[in-house]
């Protein structure tokens, strides 16, 4: 089974410097039809306005995943870690038993567009850890990108809990299958573009979960990326 989560039906916030849409409950949006999915709790995508951002703020035993689309994001935390994540590249940042950082859009002029991810851990108050990666285009093009997973494997990032994220960037002719395994939750996000999954059709910012469908088939891509999460 589909169902499907349009990107109208999302909270929405703007805040002048960001503008942020939810799929599920977040901050003073709250739905309790749409709190997550599995171990899923947030996907938020946010545009962060030139210079603005998030100050020092905490975060405990929650696996944080960033994903840039457009423009850059200035990283610090209470870890030590600084630096700039682009497009292509994501970050994971494991908040354990507490950790302390701050986002900013890095240029001055131009936007930042990102997908932030939450997923909760199997494990509370794990020591907070910290990992960014870069993936190519051409490693996404047509095909199932693992991007994360709980062990790291094909050089993802490292996240705490029996979850993989693939992303993937989908145009024409491209035709991509994928067969869950038995009793697992999926959920796709798609972030651009438009496709077909299972022969629904789906536009940017539309979300699909989906349960006890035997193979996935994603095609008619036109501009699409994706990010689809295969949860416990």
């Amino acid at each position: 089974m589909i169902t499907l989560r349009r990107s109208e039906e999302r909270g929405h916030a703007n805040h002048g410097w960001l503008d942020a849409y939810h799929s599920f409950s977040f901050g003073q949006y709250y739905d309790p039809e749409h709190m997550g999915v599995s171990a899923l709790r947030v996907i938020n995508q946010d545009r962060i306005a030139p210079s603005k951002g998030f100050p020092p703020h905490d975060h405990q035993d929650m696996e944080i995943v960033t994903y840039i689309h457009d423009g850059a994001l200035e990283h610090r935390d209470s870890m030590g870690n600084q630096g700039v994540i682009r497009p292509g590249e994501v970050q994971r940042m494991s908040a354990g038993s507490g950790v302390t950082h701050s986002e900013y859009n890095h240029s001055s002029e131009e936007t930042t567009h990102l997908l932030q991810i939450w997923i909760q851990p199997d494990t509370l108050g794990i020591a907070p850890g910290y990992e960014q990666t870069r993936f190519d285009e051409n490693e996404k093009r047509g095909k199932l990108r693992l991007i994360a997973s709980p062990d790291g494997r094909e050089g993802s990032v490292t996240i705490q809990q029996d979850a993989s994220i693939y992303s993937t960037l989908l145009d024409g002719n491209e035709d991509i299958h994928y067969e869950p395994g038995t009793g697992r939750n999926l959920y796709l996000h798609l972030a651009m573009g438009s496709m077909q999954l299972n022969g629904e059709t789906l536009q940017s910012g539309d979300g699909a979960q989906i349960t006890d469908e035997p193979i996935l088939v994603a095609n008619r891509g036109a501009g699409a990326e994706f990010l689809l999460f295969d949860l416990p």
